[in-house]
């Protein structure tokens, strides 16, 4: 499995970007191959944390890609800060 970890810093409405990305982030997730799981944290002070989990590096690769589309084009405004990406294999998990 892979994983892929986002942190955004500067969210200015953490209800809404958790409202748009649990009714339009999420729906796009489910559909990248190798789909195993997404979490959306709101970590508080202005912080939001993404993790996605998937089969294999192309479904945590693609799921970058679409990230930084749905916050280009749905979320600029509410993230105004680019994310600290961290991805790789998940070599322990429960």
């Amino acid at each position: 499995m892979y994983a892929a970890v986002r942190r955004y810093e500067g969210v200015t409405d953490a209800t809404e970007v958790a409202r748009l990305v649990n009714e339009g982030f999420v729906p796009l997730m489910r559909q990248v191959p190798g789909f195993v799981a997404y979490y959306w944290i709101d970590a508080g002070d202005g912080v939001m944390v993404s993790t996605s989990v998937f089969r294999n590096q192309a479904g945590a690769d693609e799921s970058n890609a679409r990230a930084a589309d749905f916050v280009r084009d749905t979320l600029a405004s509410l993230l105004p800060n680019p994310p600290r990406i961290t991805a790789g294999e998940v070599v322990a998990s429960a």
